[in-house]
């Protein structure tokens, strides 16, 4: 049995959970999120906590139950505190800006590039180089962020690029032997 999917989920005031059949549906003060479970996983709420368990000892079920009870508990966290990530702009005259549901990227291509927001997520630009890309569906936030990211990814000889907040980059050194014959 899953060690993680052993531990129960604290449900926080606010938060309602509803559990008909494999499909469950959390509501709290950010939202509501649902979700269909496979059939091997079946969850229970006992008091103020969720109980994942699995319905048999297959290794399929063996190999969902971690993974369900996670994905419910990044639900339960979603729809009280939200989730966000954040992205930096490294590089001279890369920009920002979010126009009507539409962020635009001034990252050195001839053209600006626009990415649309998904519905469900919100994307605000902090300065001129600080992207937070937020909302309550883990899943979704940090996709978004990929897509951001994989725009200009950092490249590794100058750093130039867009990153995740605190992310480091491994310089390579470049060129040696300049000067020499």
């Amino acid at each position: 049995m899953s060690r993680i999917g052993r531990r129960p989920i604290p449900l926080p005031p606010k938060v309602e959970v509803h559990i008909e059949g494999q499909q469950i549906s959390v509501k709290g003060p950010k939202g509501q999120l649902l979700r269909t479970l496979p059939p091997l996983i079946a969850v229970r709420q006992e008091d103020q906590k969720l109980l994942v368990s699995q319905v048999n000892e297959s290794r399929p079920a063996r190999q969902l139950h971690g993974l369900c009870r996670t994905l419910i508990a990044n639900m339960v966290d979603g729809v009280s505190k939200g989730f966000e990530r954040r992205l930096e702009l490294v590089g001279v005259g890369y920009r920002a800006s979010t126009q009507g549901n539409k962020l635009i990227l001034n990252v050195g291509y001839s053209h600006p590039v626009e990415i649309p927001f998904p519905p469900g997520i919100q994307i605000s630009v902090e300065g001129n180089n600080v992207i937070v890309v937020s909302g309550i569906d883990k899943e979704l936030v940090g996709n978004t962020a990929a897509r951001i990211r994989a725009v200009r990814p950092p490249e590794p000889y100058k750093g130039k690029g867009i990153r995740y907040l605190g992310e480091q980059i491994r310089l390579k050194a470049g060129k040696s032997g300049k000067g020499k014959k």
